[in-house]
């Protein structure tokens, strides 16, 4: 076959193939996207609107936007709901959202940061202490949460219990101011006096002016 002929052969070949392969794509509707799904649709325009309505502080109208969507069960809405119930100071709600969230997704640490929200408002400590023990189970080396643990039993004046968290914190970061400095008063009223003056002189190449570092030192020297 010459390459005349063996172009009007591709060419005869392809033509039906053509074809089959419009009548293939048109006669198979296209999937509709999951944006333009009606569910998933109101559900964002019910997250747009809490938005809006909380930029505005009118938090119990944007709670309101969310709980219309009728999704008791849904992580993110229960998440969003306790935000809004806390800065609404509805505390016992916003506490009730953020559990739901943590069964919801029991492996999710967002839910038990956000739970700490109202529990510090209510100055409940002993909640939020099995909080912060909850975050550490999941993320044994998270420095804020160790840190904060660390800080309860500080002003529990159980400094053994409060050095064993702290002492993680200062690790994960060696030249954080907070973990610097309530490392070193913690290690003083465990009367380890030189490791405690070390870490105030640390302080202060952070922060030359810290009053509270100079009365540290002012007490071991």
């Amino acid at each position: 076959m010459n390459s005349r002929s063996n172009r009007r052969f591709l060419s005869a070949f392809q033509l039906p193939l053509t074809i089959i392969l419009l009548i293939m794509v048109f006669s198979h509707p296209f999937p509709v996207a999951a944006t333009d799904d009606p569910a998933r649709l109101k559900m964002r325009s019910g997250f747009e609107r809490s938005y809006a309505l909380e930029k505005e502080k009118r938090y119990t109208e944007a709670m309101n936007a969310l709980q219309t969507l009728n999704m008791p069960n849904d992580y993110a809405v229960n998440l969003r709901l306790g935000w809004l119930a806390h800065h609404a100071a509805q505390y016992a709600q916003a506490i009730t959202y953020y559990r739901t969230s943590q069964r919801l997704n029991p492996k999710a640490t967002e839910p038990l940061w956000g739970l700490l929200l109202p529990l510090n408002a209510q100055e409940n400590w002993e909640e939020a202490e099995k909080v912060y023990v909850s975050i550490l189970a999941l993320d044994p080396k998270n420095s804020s949460a160790n840190y904060h643990l660390g800080l309860i039993y500080y002003y529990r004046e159980d400094y053994a219990q409060a050095k064993k968290f702290l002492d993680v914190s200062l690790e994960l970061a060696p030249f954080d101011y907070y973990s610097m400095l309530m490392s070193a008063w913690t290690r003083l009223f465990l009367g380890q006096t030189e490791e405690a003056a070390q870490l105030f002189d640390r302080v202060l190449l952070n922060t030359p002016d810290d009053a509270s570092a100079k009365e540290g030192l002012a007490r071991i020297r």
